[in-house]
This record gives structure tokens, sequence and C-alpha cells, in this order.
């Protein structure tokens, strides 16, 4: 999360393809799809960020409302924000990321990879 708040939006994706890979996430890959998203606005390519954003709209959706200490509903709304914002050619705001330690429930599979 330090990378993607520090708004090194591919370094962050890169982070987290690791465990990405080691245990295929869909949670994770929604994160790296939503990471991806901003790697397109710092390129202003606004239609790559539209289409990153709704991937990951999808892949983090069922992780609702919260899961592994992330507010999902939030990053859900800010990326529908942003995606509606790329539509229209306006500035696009980069997010951040804030887990919640008490959040995580215990019982998720990424815990144990």
């Amino acid at each position: 999360m330090a990378r993607f708040n520090a708004r090194e939006f591919w370094e962050s994706h890169e982070v987290l393809e690791v465990p990405w890979r080691t245990g295929r996430s869909e949670f994770y890959h929604g994160l790296i799809l939503y990471a991806s998203a901003f790697v397109h606005a710092q390129r202003d390519n606004r239609r790559g960020v539209q289409a990153q954003l709704a991937k990951a709209t999808r892949r983090l959706a069922p992780y609702r409302p919260v899961y592994l200490g992330l507010n999902v509903d939030a990053i859900l709304a800010e990326a529908e924000r942003c995606r509606r914002r790329a539509a229209r050619g306006a500035a696009i705001p980069f997010p951040t990321l804030h887990p919640d330690r008490a959040l995580i429930q215990g019982n998720e599979p990424e815990l144990e990879a």
C-alpha cells in the first residue's frame, strides 16, 4: 500500500503480482487492475483508465463491503468517480488506500499464502 499511496502505481502493481501469482487471488488481481488504472492516468490515457477501472470493479465487487482490512465499498465508489471523470475528460484524482488491521477477519485465504 505504501507504493500505491506514494503514487508509485507501476511498482505497486509489480509488488502485488507476487502474491497474486502464488495464490491466484481475485482480490489481489482486482487491486493490480486498480493500480494499473492509475498508471494509465499518469500517462493521460483516459480509455486505459476507464477499461482498467471497469475490470478492477468486476474483480473487487465480490469482496464488498470490507476485505483484508480494506474498505472495498469505498474503493469501488472511488473507482466509479474516477471512471466518470476520465470519461468526461476531467482531471483524475489519485486515491490512497488505508487498510485497517482491525477489519481483517483472519480467515481470508490470502493470509495463508
